[in-house]
């Protein structure tokens, strides 16, 4: 596919993995970033939601984990420390999570312009569906009515390129964020777009409204690709953390 060889500077590969554990597409953000390093992809946008796992950042204080880890382990809640910015936070189905792998020097190189760019996207996102989503003083994510927070962002940046990313609730279960401190921030409540227009919304149409919005932020031209399309970056992929290994020609 031409979209992986030659001039990659406009072009965005968006990768919808439907729902997929963490370990595993958290592997594939790692190859990709070192890919991207090399100039052998894209920028490359996944799309994805995960079965219920609690994600702690570098920041991550593990106090603002509310619950024993065995009751975690019984509700079906992993736990992961990971190397994001940001505090505690919850996935979970009905959650769009969004994770660029973009090298930041095809762009700008400011870290500031990133994340603002990200809330944009999803404060447009938002709007086009009639949700009046605003950003917050002194903290990163999109909100609603200034104490709901209905998108939340934690990122990584090695060497100018991005991994990590955003995560919009719209129809997640949120009595599961009640095991946690989100983010870390007292006194803050979170919502979703379903809790907000008191409606159901359509994943597949928020995904779609966001990768048009991403493409405008960015100035980048999207094309749709799966896991056979990167061949140089997954070997018998199955994304459960066991078999998503790099290519040794990397």
């Amino acid at each position: 596919m031409s979209g992986f060889t030659g001039d990659t500077k406009k072009l965005l590969n968006v990768l919808h993995l439907g729902l997929e554990p963490y370990d595993g597409v958290l592997e594939l953000q790692h190859q990709l970033v070192e890919a991207r390093r090399d100039g052998l992809v894209a920028d490359t946008l996944i799309l994805v939601e995960h079965p219920p796992v609690i994600t702690l950042g570098r920041r991550g204080n593990e106090s603002n984990i509310l619950v024993s880890r065995q009751r975690l382990a019984e509700q079906g809640i992993q736990v992961r420390r990971v190397e994001r910015g940001g505090d505690v936070t919850y996935h979970g189905p009905g959650q769009l999570v969004g994770y660029p792998i973009m090298d930041l020097r095809q762009h700008r190189q400011d870290i500031g312009w990133y994340m603002h760019s990200l809330e944009e996207v999803l404060i447009r996102t938002l709007h086009e569906f009639g949700i009046g989503a605003e950003r917050l003083a002194g903290s990163i994510g999109v909100w609603v009515d200034d104490r709901k927070r209905i998108a939340a962002l934690g990122a990584r940046i090695e060497d100018w390129i991005t991994y990590h990313g955003f995560a919009l609730d719209v129809g997640t279960d949120l009595s599961h964020f009640k095991l946690i401190v989100p983010c870390g921030l007292v006194g803050k409540e979170v919502t979703s777009m379903e809790k907000t227009l008191g409606r159901s919304v359509n994943v597949g149409a928020v995904r779609e409204g966001v990768i048009r919005n991403f493409s405008a932020a960015f100035g980048v031209e999207p094309q749709h690709v799966d896991l056979d399309d990167l061949p140089l970056i997954v070997e018998s992929a199955s994304l459960d953390g066991s078999r998503v290994v790099k290519d040794e020609a990397l």
